[in-house]
């Protein structure tokens, strides 16, 4: 969520960041202002109504004492409070309204990230490596998995429906490899404690980290039992800190997990529906820091770096994206995209993102730090990004080692999770 001050103060800011988004139909800045100002105006009745009540209440008192007649004062009191409760009641409406709308405008954008319509407009940080080249026709991975009896989309969609899938034999062990790779990586070499946590979620933590209101439909919901499915660890990670106050010592916290992921896919009509890049359900190991506002844009640098260390022991090609302002999520201040090089499909694929979320998350989660004993609390700055998407991992390490008998070489680094 947003600085409020920024609503009062610099409302034609806030109007920029939604064009440059494209997201100026997410929220009427105008609308908003207006509530905002309503409700303070509406509360500074109240509060005038309740001094009038309180001086009428002790002007009964005094005539009560003195024996004097004080009906026509309490019949004041009472038309005093009926006008608080009609003026109460006319506030919680406008609160829920603001409130929904507040929690609808996105975060405020880093000065570094460059304007943009779509992601054509993302800039090329940097590339790692070299494309492999091959003396015949690399399959996509989707094909070479079928072929070896190790992908069963047929009986993935015979259980689940489209965009689900079945791993056989060596396709199952090798994604269990590559998640264990992963997690020590991030835990031994990193620095990140590992966390095991639950994938359904209430609706408090999807709140906390910008899933909920605005995207509500593209994630699974169970209405009776107000729970969700993560779309991402980060939902569970951040939302450990929900509602906390951590001490200057604790800073920086860095977690990471593995856990499935969940997305309707809802918006992807039409777009990879073959293969392990866009399903509904997939594994992910996430990174997520806690860290002191003044390092977080340090932090984002050396997160990326966590994230692009598994491509590069996996000795597989890759470029970084700085993502333009249209492309950058709603509740992230600044993000880089790690795409991994396919030559089955022959082209770059997303296989991380890597987000500074400033305090825009803490501010929604309430989740502070205190600078000093006896300090008063402050919001940190929360960062998150995949280290990295299990399943296109895997799609990339097939395509990448395949052979031309359409067998599968298998990454060093991955041989002793595989025992060979």
């Amino acid at each position: 969520m947003i600085d409020t001050k920024l609503l009062r103060e610099k409302p034609d800011y806030l109007k920029h960041i939604l064009k440059i988004r494209n997201m100026e139909s997410a929220v009427n800045i105008d609308e908003l202002s207006q509530i905002d100002d309503k409700r303070k105006g509406l509360l500074s009745d109240c509060d005038t109504l309740r001094k009038e009540r309180n001086d009428c209440s002790k002007e009964i008192g005094i005539k009560k004492q003195k024996g004097e007649d004080a009906a026509d004062l309490m019949d004041r009191v009472n038309q005093v409070n009926d006008k608080i409760k009609l003026l109460e009641s006319e506030v919680e409406s406008l609160e829920n309204q603001y409130n929904e709308m507040i929690l609808s405008v996105p975060n405020i954008l880093d000065g570094s990230v460059p304007e943009g319509n779509d992601e054509n407009d993302n800039v090329v940080v940097r590339t790692w490596g070299k494309k492999p080249e091959f003396d015949f026709e690399p399959k996509a991975h989707y094909d070479l998995g079928t072929d070896l009896n190790i992908l069963d989309f047929d009986r993935g969609v015979k259980l689940s429906g489209a965009r689900f899938y079945v791993y056989r034999g060596l396709a199952a062990r090798l994604e269990r490899a590559i998640l264990s790779f992963m997690l020590d990586l991030h835990t031994v070499e990193h620095g990140y404690t590992e966390i095991f946590a639950p994938f359904v979620v209430n609706d408090e933590s999807m709140i906390g980290t910008g899933q909920y209101p605005k995207f509500k439909d593209e994630y699974y919901r169970m209405e009776r039992d107000g729970l969700s499915l993560i779309p991402t660890a980060e939902v569970t990670l951040t939302n450990l800190y929900r509602n906390e106050i951590l001490e200057m010592e604790d800073l920086p916290v860095y977690v990471t997990g593995q856990s499935s992921c969940f997305r309707r896919e809802a918006g992807s009509a039409g777009k990879d529906t073959r293969g392990l890049i866009r399903v509904h359900q997939f594994q992910k190991v996430e990174l997520v820091k806690f860290v002191e506002p003044e390092t977080s844009f340090d932090e984002l640098e050396k997160l990326l770096e966590n994230a692009e260390k598994v491509l590069q022991k996996l000795n597989l090609h890759y470029r970084v994206l700085l993502l333009c302002s249209a492309d950058t999520s709603a509740s992230s201040s600044k993000t880089y995209d790690i795409e991994v090089w396919m030559p089955g499909l022959n082209r770059y694929v997303e296989i991380s993102s890597c987000s500074n979320f400033l305090d825009y998350q803490a501010r929604r989660a309430k989740i502070r730090f205190r600078r000093e004993k006896g300090a008063k609390p402050e919001l940190l700055h929360t960062l998150n990004g995949s280290g990295l998407a299990a399943g296109r991992t895997l799609a990339a390490v097939m395509e990448n080692y395949q052979k031309a008998d359409g067998t599968l070489d298998i990454p060093e680094v991955l041989k002793p999770y595989l025992k060979m």
